[in-house]
């Protein structure tokens, strides 16, 4: 508050007094509070009078999805090693909108948590502000980069998308399809996928592209769009295990054999993926290590103990199984 008011020109009391009787306070006055205050990310603490040690316990979390798996297996995992650390967690959900994301983070850093859990290293300025300014430990997952807000804690999806295209050129496959939701993770495996398979067969994927989350049915109707594209055989690459269980039942009620006719390789290698029929090819990240990692570091950093790196990369398998 001392630096808002700074920067607007007014006293701390006045940035008080903006803030919570604003009617008190001239349009002009509010109007440079309010200009302070995006510039510097400040987030009005609601809770502070109730903390004298201004610890809260409190972990925030934000996924894109609760009830998706892939999210909801590292959420439970995350949450054992908090809980048994004395904090506790609380979970909202941002789908895959910045936007959104951002005005998650300001309601969360209102309550002044002792640290976030944020998905994914792609964030907008006013959340990389607010972050920045909370000044508490930030830790990123299911992503990796050399310049992470805080910590980060993941694994390459370029490297996830080029090597799955190596993996189906040894597997013969000399065409592709690509299935894929349109968050900006996927769309960066889908793009590494399809620019090393083109290299390395001088064909380029046919690709059907959703703006919406991943479904079975989105599946079936990808691969429909995909033959009426013109791809007739090889490798469908899809985003997801979803996607990937939807191409295995259209697939099958066209009469196409798999994997001779098509290869089906999935991401995330989901608790059905080797219950599908014929059991589904999926690339596998080791959610519980994921969740039991971000906590560990999350605890680590509060505690003020430093860590060997700022960027913990913890790979990637690629499960071969029937549909491949």
């Amino acid at each position: 508050m001392e630096t808002v008011g700074r920067i607007a020109g007014v006293s701390q009391v006045t940035v008080s007094r903006a803030l919570n009787d604003p009617e008190k306070v001239s349009a002009k006055t509010l109007r440079r509070i309010q200009e302070a205050i995006e510039l510097t990310g400040y987030v009005p603490n609601m809770v502070a009078g109730a903390l004298a040690s201004r610890k809260s316990k409190l972990i925030a979390a934000l996924v894109p999805s609760i009830t998706n798996v892939i999210y909801a297996d590292m959420m439970q995992y995350f949450i054992n090693v908090i809980r048994e650390s004395g904090y506790h967690v609380l979970i909202a959900e941002t789908g895959f909108s910045q936007d959104e994301e951002q005005a998650v983070i300001s309601t969360m850093l209102s309550r002044r948590p002792d640290g976030i859990l944020l998905t994914g290293i792609s964030h907008s300025a006013g959340s990389k502000r607010m972050l920045l300014g909370a000044d508490i430990p930030v830790i990123e997952v299911w992503d990796i980069t050399e310049n992470p807000l805080d910590v980060c804690i993941g694994f390459s999806h370029i490297k996830t998308g080029e090597e799955m295209a190596r993996y189906a050129v040894i597997k013969g496959y000399e065409n592709a399809l690509i299935v894929s939701a349109g968050d900006e993770r996927a769309l960066r495996r889908k793009d590494a996928f399809a620019k090393q398979f083109a290299k390395l067969t001088g064909n380029s994927p046919t690709e059907v592209l959703y703006n919406n989350p991943a479904t079975i049915e989105r599946g079936r109707k990808g691969l429909v769009s995909g033959l009426e594209k013109g791809f007739k055989h090889g490798i469908v690459m899809c985003s997801s295990d979803l996607l990937a269980h939807g191409i295995l039942i259209e697939a099958q009620s066209r009469g196409l054999r798999i994997p001779e006719d098509i290869g089906v390789l999935g991401f995330g290698n989901q608790n059905f993926s080797a219950s599908t029929l014929p059991a589904l090819t999926s690339v596998q990240v080791d959610r519980s290590h994921l969740g039991q990692q971000a906590a560990e570091a999350l605890i680590a950093r509060i505690e003020n103990r430093s860590l060997p790196t700022t960027t913990i990369d913890i790979g990637f398998e690629i499960i071969e199984r029937a549909s491949t």
